[in-house]
């Protein structure tokens, strides 16, 4: 009896161990066609545009005014999915968020005016939202804590590699294959998506809490000192974008002031950050392992972070593969990312972890709007790469400061919901 009882046991841990690695697998490559399609723009900006008549002095421009809708979609869907995320689940929020982007991105595809092109970045970045926040979510809730901070660099290490082949697609099909291919990518996702299993901590929760109770938003200004966590995440993730939503999207524009006779394709930018970033996050996650601390690996990659942007602005050349060698070296300073997603995770309840979780990347993509918009402000009186230089200057206080007034979650149990004042 007691061997039949270990044997099911056995078979049972099996299954178990099988249903999380499928779940982690499928959140990592729905982040992969996320990433594919929240820098398809960037990679397909300058040349997308001129194709819809756009004139090449109002690249910069109207690029911002694209990438600040986009980016203001994924504002409002993380809050959205994430509220869902904890009302019905990580997994409907993963279903649901693809099939609206997949949709989305199949009608950039076919669009041909700017407010068209607009409008679909918009209602892409709306479905974005939920990838990213709840397969992090889902992951650290189905992992044991010791595990937690390399499932989440894992689900970043396979999504980054999705902007490598989105450089590939629109180089090789054109920008409106690309989309289309993205959307497509999306819907075989979403098959593969019925195969995923809620996490035990949120049917534990399920069972004790009234719906009402999860996702409730006004608990962030009930509990200050949640709302307190809330900000000093957000801030903490910043930079990450600055590099990304400056840097690295307008580096045709840095470029140019710089005096290179050539200059370089911004779709390229992208694929040397974030090929690069993909294999720096995984060595912060395993030193933040060795260390035993998030906080001292975060603080360790802001401070490449401040080394890398400095080489970037104040190294000029007219060599295109050195240009793109200090592209590439920007993604050791983003190396963070999924451990910033994963300390936001980590703060907060079961209760209201999704709405968090969710919510927090996407905020920080939405501050790319008014750093954005203070970039190019700056720019009569500062110049292009004095601009991006105070933008980031500010970002990177801002996040050293919320990164010292946060505590350690290396250790934190996450088996705990957020009540009532």
């Amino acid at each position: 009896m007691s061997t039949s009882l270990s044997i099911r046991e056995s078979i049972g841990k099996i299954t178990a161990d099988k249903i999380i690695a499928l779940t982690i697998l499928v959140s990592a490559l729905g982040y992969f066609v996320d990433i594919f399609d929240l820098l398809l723009f960037s990679i397909v900006r300058v040349q997308s545009l001129k194709d819809i008549g756009i004139a090449p002095a109002d690249l910069l421009a109207v690029g911002i005014r694209l990438l600040n809708t986009q980016m203001a979609g994924l504002l409002i869907g993380g809050f959205f999915w994430g509220v869902i995320g904890d009302k019905y689940g990580r997994v409907s929020v993963l279903m649901a968020s693809i099939l609206l982007y997949s949709i989305g991105n199949i009608a950039n595809g076919f669009a041909q005016t700017i407010d068209q092109y607009a409008a679909l970045r918009f209602i892409t970045g709306l479905g974005l939202a939920g990838e990213l926040g709840c397969g992090v979510t889902l992951a650290s809730e189905l992992l044991p804590k010791n595990l937690r901070g390399l499932g989440a660099a894992f689900i970043s290490f396979i999504g980054i590699l999705g902007a490598v082949l989105a450089y590939y697609i629109a180089h090789t099909l054109g920008w409106r294959e690309a989309y289309i291919a993205g959307g497509i990518m999306g819907l075989i996702l979403l098959a593969l998506r019925a195969r995923v299993k809620e996490s035990g901590l949120y049917h534990a929760m399920e069972k004790q809490e009234a719906r009402t109770k999860r996702g409730n938003m006004l608990l962030f200004f009930k509990k200050p000192e949640l709302l307190r966590k809330y900000i000093l995440v957000i801030l903490m993730g910043a930079p990450i974008w600055a590099v990304v939503g400056i840097f690295i999207t307008f580096s045709p524009e840095f470029a140019r002031e710089f005096g290179m006779k050539t200059l370089p394709d911004a779709g390229l930018a992208v694929l040397f950050c974030y090929g690069l970033q993909a294999f720096a996050g995984l060595l912060i996650s395993l030193i933040s392992q060795k260390l035993r601390s998030r906080k001292k690996a975060i603080l360790l990659s802001i401070v490449l972070l401040i080394i890398t942007t400095g080489l970037f602005v104040t190294v000029r050349t007219d060599s295109l593969p050195v240009f793109y060698s200090l592209c590439a070296i920007t993604g050791f300073g983003c190396a963070y990312w999924p451990m910033f997603v994963q300390v936001g995770a980590e703060q907060f309840g079961t209760n209201i972890r999704a709405t968090a979780a969710v919510s927090i990347p996407n905020v920080v993509r939405g501050l790319v709007i008014p750093m954005t918009m203070g970039f190019r402000a700056l720019i009569p009186s500062l110049g292009v790469a004095g601009s991006g230089v105070t933008v980031m200057g500010v970002m990177v206080v801002l996040a050293l400061l919320s990164l010292w007034r946060l505590k350690e979650t290396f250790h934190v149990d996450l088996d705990y919901i957020e009540g009532e004042v």
